[in-house]
């Protein structure tokens, strides 16, 4: 049952569990697999060549750009509402999978830092036409399946998170938080090229300590998993938005 979205966070922790999600999607941007190759991707859904970006009208990058960012979460909060479903089929094991979920987001949060580069694996789809704006959200939906295992670090916390209290519902809305993480760079990266370029070039020259540090935020969230931390602050949430404490 997809709960109200006050019933939402009351029961399910989405006050903890939003913030992570976007900040997921924040990091799943400055990976590899999405931030160096930016402006490639926006010369497809846009149909302008790469060195011509910066003379395209800004009005044609916003429009490719979030059509773009329509396909791939599509794919994205119909793989989180899958995943809600099944798991809230398991709810009586609600201990059981929060340990399990908190190792898996560990190991992830350790692949994402670098630590464990054996797993680290790029299934991105190369070889595609700049075919502009008339199928941008059919190339989101194929990137974004292209992407699942270079992002499945931050993937895997967030889905983590909406398993913890399994419903469809609370997958998809972590999903689509997951989305708003991933998609608004898109877009501002869009409406002001020229000024992201330079930022994109710092990116890429601190991208291995940025993906350390959001590597280890995920090993934070896992250890709060596995320790029964995560449900303690969830307890203490519930109990102070019951009594008015934090107003919603």
């Amino acid at each position: 049952m997809i709960l109200s979205a006050p019933e939402t966070v009351v029961s399910g922790s989405l006050l903890l569990a939003a913030p992570i999600a976007v900040l997921a999607g924040l990091l799943s941007f400055f990976s590899p697999c999405v931030v160096p190759l930016l402006p490639g991707y926006l010369s497809y859904v846009t149909g302008v060549g790469v060195q011509d970006l910066e003379a395209t009208r800004r009005g044609r990058l916003v429009l490719g750009a979030a059509l773009f960012v329509l396909g791939f979460t599509v794919v994205f909060v119909a793989g989180g509402t899958l995943f809600g479903a099944l798991s809230g089929q398991l709810r009586e094991h609600q201990r059981t999978i929060s340990v399990v979920v908190g190792v898996v987001v560990i190991v992830m949060g350790l692949v994402f830092s670098g630590l464990l580069p054996w797993f680290q694996r790029d299934l991105r789809v190369h070889a595609v036409p700049a075919v502009g704006l008339s199928v941008a959200p059919l190339l989101g939906a194929l990137f974004g399946l292209g992407w699942v295992p270079c992002l499945s670090p931050t993937l895997a916390a967030v889905l983590g998170l909406a398993g913890t209290q399994g419903t469809a519902g609370r997958g998809a809305l972590l999903s689509v938080f997951y989305c708003l993480g991933l998609g608004v760079p898109f877009l501002l990266a869009a409406f002001a090229l020229g000024r992201f370029l330079p930022a994109l070039r710092w990116v890429r020259s601190h991208q291995v300590a940025l993906m350390r540090v959001g590597g280890g935020m995920l090993v934070v969230v896992g250890v709060l998993l596995v320790t029964g931390w995560w449900d303690s602050l969830v307890i203490e949430l519930q109990s102070r938005v019951g009594s008015g404490e934090i107003a919603l």
